[in-house]
């Protein structure tokens, strides 16, 4: 279990009325109570965030399609609306279901919570949660993940781990996506990976692309090393 009492509380940090300083309250609970169901069915949860357009969807189709044969997946989506997301990693042969929060900018942890009896988690080594794409509300939201993994994209830049700090500091891992682009993009990895480390100094870095397939055997042993962690260690 990667999350200790100090990464909760950078999550739950707030300053800002009492209303919402008891909403997540009420969401750490619930997100405790689904981090026991996870450890009760040895199944590893993981978060994934980002900004919108930086190929959360296409990292999950290509994830699965990888490690489909060695673990048992499944996949929640939230987004605002529509169930497109959902429909294209279904493509693969793998469960997934969507989460539509009707302009609600993150998940909660409510609604995990609520849509977990529609998996049989005993029959799952690896759940991954597709968060709403942006890096500002997510990042405040304990879902009971083992880790919280952030995409950042080089169309978006290379100076977001200090403008979007907390969702950086919350994460175990950055994955730079899309680095096929690299040769067309003003974009450092040296920069965005220092900001990153500078924010937190424990977070690790994987440079990917979905398309050349660069990393993608990387992140994917990084993963089987997580389950096998949770279900044997």
């Amino acid at each position: 279990m990667s999350i200790d009492k100090s990464t909760k509380a950078a999550r739950g940090t707030v300053q800002c009325e009492n209303t919402n300083i008891n909403l997540l309250k009420a969401n750490d609970f619930v997100a405790e109570s689904i981090r026991t169901k996870m450890e009760e069915a040895n199944t590893l949860l993981v978060n994934i965030t980002s900004s919108a357009g930086s190929g959360k969807t296409t990292l999950l189709q290509k994830t699965t399609e990888k490690l489909k044969d060695k673990l048992k997946i499944a996949v929640m989506v939230g987004d605002l609306e529509t169930e497109r997301d959902a429909k294209r990693i279904r493509e693969t042969g793998i469960q997934a279901l969507q989460i539509v929060t009707g302009g609600i900018c993150h998940l909660e942890a409510q609604m995990v919570h609520q849509v977990l009896p529609q998996f049989d988690l005993e029959d799952i080594d690896l759940l991954f949660v597709e968060n709403v794409g942006n890096l500002v509300c997510p990042a405040s939201f304990d879902l009971g993940e083992d880790y919280r993994v952030t995409l950042m994209a080089t169309t978006e830049g290379d100076d977001k781990p200090k403008k979007y700090p907390k969702m950086f500091l919350t994460s175990d891992m950055m994955l730079i996506s899309k680095v096929d682009l690299l040769p067309y993009l003003p974009f450092s990895v040296e920069a965005v990976t220092k900001d990153a480390q500078d924010v937190n100094h424990e977070i690790e870095v994987l440079q990917i692309s979905s398309i050349t397939e660069e990393g993608i055997d990387q992140w994917c042993e990084w993963l089987l090393d997580k389950v096998n962690q949770k279900k044997y260690v």
